[in-house]
């Protein structure tokens, strides 16, 4: 079978990095998530704002290793870097504004991740209800 007679879907599930995947398993498991392509990689919203977003190795995203960006509350990113260097980064763009990058890679703990990105989620549904009242 030639790529061009495979749909977009096979093509994109056979390429799919397995990091991915799991961080893919790990957002859509909270309520409300949705996926899209944004800034040319899956990115991870509640509502219309973005908590996560997949940096791929292959990109200048993920300079050489999978990552993913998440947002972080307050403080919790400097606290990250600095403990874990190793696992944690300031990523590009979003590093500014708080947000924590993880390397997804042997160095990743993935029930650390599952609660890092819990906290992303449950601080954006904090961020919308206060903003309601």
């Amino acid at each position: 079978m030639t790529t061009k007679s495979r749909t977009r879907e096979e093509r994109t599930k056979r390429i799919t990095p397995r990091p991915l995947a799991r961080l893919r398993k790990l957002c859509l498991a909270l309520p409300d998530v949705t996926e899209t392509i944004s800034h040319g990689e899956p990115t991870f919203w509640t509502k219309k704002r973005t908590f996560a977003m997949f940096a791929n190795a292959a990109t200048h995203h993920g300079r050489g290793r999978h990552a993913v960006w998440i947002k972080a509350a307050p403080g919790r990113q400097e606290r990250a870097v600095r403990s874990a260097p190793d696992r944690f980064f300031v990523p590009p763009y979003a590093g500014p504004s708080g947000w924590v990058g993880v390397w997804l890679d042997d160095v990743c703990d993935w029930d650390e991740l599952e609660d890092i990105l819990a906290s992303a989620h449950a601080l954006l549904v904090a961020e919308r209800s206060r903003k309601r009242s």
